[in-house]
C-alpha cells in the first residue's frame, strides 16, 4: 500500500497499479479516471463530525451505529470512519498500545457480522493502510498518532467518493436503447443507473424479484421515481427474459482473490444465463470489498443465513435453503467497474496484491 500511496501524490488521478499497467489493459484510461474523479463531491469529512471526548467511554461498536445512521453510507465506510474514530480518541501513550487496541476494535467489528465479506475486507484494508505508514518514523508519538488520523481520514475518504467514481466509469458501457437486467438492490449500482438517468440517456430496466429480502421491489421503486422505465420480473423468469436483455449488471458483497464475486443468492445462475447467451455481465464494486478469499465452490463460504417467508405454513419435516448469497467464478464475470478502474476478472488478483502489501 506503500508503493500506491507515493505514486498517488504523484498522480492522484489514477492508482499506482494502473500506472503501470494500463498499456497492457487498455479497459480504462487516465482521463476517465481524472473525469471522474472532478465529478465526485468532497465527504463531509471527520472535522465535521466530533470525535467522541477522549473522557468518555468510547465504544467502537458505538460509534460504528452512529456512522450506520448516515443514508447514504454503506456499512464497511461506517466500519472505516469507526476505526478512524479509535485512533483519534485512543489514551494510549505509545505506538505499540495503540495498534493493539486498534487491532481490537478491528475484530471487534468484524465480530459484529462474521458473515460481512465487506465489514471484514474493508476492517483489513484500513488496518493494512493506517499502519504502514511513515508515522512510526517520528520520534514525537504525538505527531506519529496526528499522522496515522490523516491518514484514517484520507482512506475514509477515497471510500466515501468510490460509489460516484464507479458510476462516472461506468458511464460509456451504458448506450441509448439498452436494456439492463439487475439482481436485487446494491448502492453502487442504483448509482450508476442514476447518473445515466440523470445524463438523459434512455435505457430501461429489469429488475429481479430478489429474493428472499424482496430487495429488487426496493430498486423498483427507487428506479420508477426517476422516470427510468422498469420490468419487475420474478427471480425464476431470467433465462424467459434474457434474450430481450443487452447486458446485466450486479453489485457485490465481496471480491475475492479469484476475480469472483460473492453476492445475493441467485447471482450466480443468472451469470450462468448470461453467459450461455453471450450477454456481458457487469459487477459494480468498491475497492474496499477485495477481500483475500479463495472459495472453491458454493460451499467454501461462511452461511449468511435469512429466513424465508413462502406465505403457507412449512412443515418440519421440510428442510429449508435459508443462505441468501453465492458465489460466482470469474469465467462468467465480463468487466468490475471500480473505483480502482474498469477491470477484468484476471486482474484483481494483482490489485489485491498491491492493495494487501
Amino acid at each position: 500500500m506503500e508503493g500506491e500511496g507515493s505514486a498517488m501524490e504523484k498522480n492522484p488521478k489514477i492508482s499506482a497499479y494502473y500506472q503501470t499497467r494500463l498499456a497492457h489493459f487498455g479497459v480504462v484510461s487516465s482521463e476517465w479516471l481524472a473525469q471522474a474523479q472532478s465529478a465526485t463531491n468532497p465527504i463531509p469529512s471527520s472535522s465535521t463530525n466530533t470525535y467522541p471526548d477522549n473522557e468518555s467511554n468510547f465504544s467502537v461498536i458505538d460509534e460504528f451505529n452512529r456512522w450506520r445512521n448516515h443514508p447514504d453510507l454503506a456499512e464497511a465506510v461506517a466500519a472505516i470512519r469507526a476505526l478512524a474514530a479509535v485512533i483519534s480518541s485512543s489514551k494510549a501513550s505509545t505506538m505499540m498500545q495503540l495498534e493493539i487496541e486498534l487491532k481490537n476494535a478491528s475484530d471487534s467489528l468484524k465480530a459484529w457480522d462474521t458473515t460481512s465479506i465487506s465489514l471484514t475486507a474493508a476492517s483489513d484494508l484500513f488496518m493494512r493502510y493506517v499502519t504502514r505508514t511513515s508515522a512510526l518514523e517520528f520520534e514525537d508519538f504525538h505527531s506519529a498518532k496526528s499522522r496515522l488520523i490523516e491518514r484514517a481520514d484520507k482512506f475514509g475518504e477515497i471510500s466515501y467518493k468510490a460509489r460516484k467514481i464507479i458510476a462516472m466509469l461506468s458511464q460509456d458501457f451504458i448506450f441509448d436503447g439498452c436494456t439492463i437486467l439487475v439482481h436485487g438492490f446494491s448502492r453502487v449500482v442504483f448509482e450508476v443507473l442514476k447518473l445515466a438517468a440523470h445524463n438523459k440517456k434512455r435505457f430501461r430496466v429489469f429488475c429481479t424479484e430478489g429474493r428472499p429480502d424482496r430487495s429488487g421491489l426496493r430498486l423498483s421503486n427507487e428506479l420508477a421515481k426517476l422516470d427510468v422505465p422498469v420490468k419487475l420480473v420474478i427471480d425464476s423468469a431470467v433465462a424467459y427474459t434474457m434474450d430481450e436483455v443487452n447486458m446485466v449488471l450486479v453489485g457485490a458483497d465481496g471480491v475475492v482473490e479469484s476475480g469472483g464475486i460473492i453476492n445475493m443468492m441467485g447471482t450466480y445462475q443468472i451469470a450462468l444465463v448470461a453467459n450461455s447467451m453471450n450477454k456481458p455481465v457487469y459487477v459494480a464494486a468498491e475497492s474496499y470489498k477485495f477481500a483475500r478469499h479463495y472459495p472453491l465452490d458454493q460451499k467454501d463460504l461462511a452461511p449468511a443465513l435469512r429466513p424465508v417467508d413462502f406465505g403457507v405454513p412449512i412443515p418440519s419435516k421440510v428442510e429449508v435453503e435459508c443462505s441468501a448469497r453465492d458465489y460466482t467464478p470469474p469465467q462468467y464475470l465480463t468487466l468490475l467497474f471500480t473505483d480502482l478502474g474498469v477491470l477484468t476478472p484476471s486482474v484483481v488478483s494483482d490489485e489485491l496484491i498491491q492493495l494487501y502489501l
